[in-house]
């Protein structure tokens, strides 16, 4: 892979990913005003949660027609957030950041009471593009390029790992406008945060007290069982299985985890790389099979926090889907919103048979 970093018109860094060798000298022509991000965190005072305000996204690109792509090449005439005609993976800052290194300001509280504390919203929020084709997928894609997505996630978390406040990276891809996707062209992103999220500190707290308890990594225990029992693994390979959790939540929902505990991507060995992109495409595909339609869904990664506990944590990616049927949607109601208890409308092993049973 050779990484070649340029900037774009208003400074913020592009950084082009590519499997051959390429002469990166175009330059953004476009005139446009200096990124203003003005993030605060607050954190809850009854949940303890810290919750991003950044009002400034409210002018965001919303649904743009094919030909005026901003994640596109740029074409004669017109200019995109990528100035090169062609590219194999880039990632760039994102214009309307959530949270930014340039935020500035000072920690206080809500009207100075002391009882909601505050801070700027100080981190990094990274677009990645997975191909220069619009009408493509991540499932599309052939193994070599999800290698060199793998090694960009990498590259990008070892070194948002090292900016001013950051606590935790998480790179994730949204698919489809049914989970609420504004720009259609494959693309994920990754986020920065200046926090340790709620998800992770729950996980994080879990590990602990299982670890206290058994010596053992929970991961770990729940992977070995899976891997025993069979009845929820979709794929297992050398050095990955992917399997419905036990308890899953969403109408799809798989985890793929690796062998081997490795707090996060940087982590993964060259073989342990190359093996995730052919698990990963595998299930992709099954996905795609399930309802003979483009799944929608969230993929996350699960990293452990920059500085804290990484002995707790076990990297692994999480994909889920709200679609239940080929045009039923799963809307969160009152439990799952309103208590965070979930309810769903299919067993695992249900989930399981059915993407085991498409190809």
């Amino acid at each position: 892979m050779i990484r070649t970093v340029r900037q774009l018109a208003d400074g913020r860094e592009i950084i082009y990913y590519d499997e051959a060798p390429h002469e990166r000298r175009a330059t953004d022509t476009r005139d446009l005003p200096s990124v203003a991000a003005s993030s605060e965190i607050r954190r809850d005072p009854l949940s303890g949660e810290w919750v991003a305000m950044a009002a400034h996204r409210q002018t965001r690109t919303y649904k743009p027609p094919a030909d005026l792509c901003p994640l596109c090449p740029t074409k004669p005439g017109k200019p995109s957030e990528i100035p090169e005609s062609d590219y194999d993976v880039v990632v760039f800052e994102n214009r309307f950041p959530s949270f930014s290194q340039h935020v500035t300001g000072e920690s206080g509280s809500v009207d100075g009471m002391g009882l909601v504390p505050t801070a700027p919203g100080r981190g990094r929020c990274d677009v990645v593009c997975f191909t220069s084709d619009h009408n493509g997928s991540f499932a599309t894609l052939g193994p070599r390029r999800v290698r060199t997505v793998v090694d960009a996630w990498a590259d990008r978390t070892e070194s948002m790992s090292t900016l001013e406040g950051v606590a935790q990276v998480f790179p994730f891809e949204n698919r489809g406008e049914e989970i609420g996707v504004t720009l259609s062209h494959p693309h994920g992103q990754i986020y920065a945060y200046p926090f340790v999220t709620p998800k992770t500190q729950r996980m994080l707290d879990v590990a602990r007290a299982y670890r206290a308890e058994h010596g053992r990594p929970v991961l770990g225990d729940v992977l070995d069982a899976e891997r025993k029992s069979g009845a929820r693994v979709i794929v297992d390979s050398t050095h990955w299985t992917a399997f419905v959790p036990p308890a899953a939540r969403w109408p799809v929902q798989v985890l793929l985890v690796p062998r081997r505990q490795v707090p996060d991507i940087p982590a993964l060995s060259g073989a342990e790389r190359d093996d995730f992109a052919e698990v990963y495409l595998e299930v992709l595909r099954r996905c795609d099979a399930l309802y003979d339609r483009p799944l929608p869904y969230i993929a996350a990664w699960n990293q452990a926090p920059v500085q804290i506990d990484r002995e707790l944590g076990w990297l692994h990616l999480e994909l889920f889907s709200i679609l239940r049927a080929k045009d039923k949607l799963k809307y969160l109601a009152g439990s799952e919103s309103g208590m965070a208890v979930w309810i769903n409308d299919a067993t695992p092993e249900q989930i399981a048979d059915r993407l085991r049973a498409v190809r």
